[in-house]
């Protein structure tokens, strides 16, 4: 089964079910997969699966955004509600890396690329977030590669 078939198959258990906030997260997805078709001019048929992979990430990015901005702007409310959202995107991305896992993509990454300093940290970051697509958090990549690459140079 494709992940698009995944979606429309839980998007409409999830209206059966009246499972709102599922229901909500998912018509969310379902608009964003069909705004990037548009934006790929191919009005007609579906995404591959790395491409709404990538919608998928997009919007869990966002609520991760806008759950920092609500914790920032003490609203615990909004917080959670986007927490949940969240979660529900999450069942949609792969695995998430664990910290030894990282820190192995990260060496191998330095490994194959020769980077000797914090000049090289753009080519190491690229080819761990291209290798991890959807399995790492940016902004833990970049600290990590960051802190590596600062103490070698």
């Amino acid at each position: 089964m494709t992940l698009n078939e995944r979606i429309e198959k839980e998007y409409v258990q999830a209206y059966k079910a009246r499972d709102a906030v599922r229901l909500g997260v998912l018509r969310l997805l379902k608009t964003a997969a069909r705004n990037r078709l548009v934006e790929l001019c191919r009005t007609d048929g579906t995404l591959a699966d790395d491409e709404l992979m990538d919608v998928i990430i997009r919007q869990a990015k966002q609520r991760q955004d806008s759950i920092e901005q609500y914790n920032a702007a003490n609203r615990p409310d909004l917080a959670a509600r986007e927490e949940g959202e969240l979660a529900i995107l999450r069942e949609y991305l792969p695995q998430m890396l664990d910290e030894a896992a990282l820190a192995q993509a990260i060496d191998d990454a330095i490994a194959s690329t020769g980077a000797t300093g914090p000049g090289d940290m753009g080519r190491v970051i690229g080819l761990v977030m291209g290798a991890n697509k959807g399995r790492v958090d940016g902004k833990a990549v970049s600290a990590e590669v960051k802190k590596r690459l600062c103490a070698k140079g």
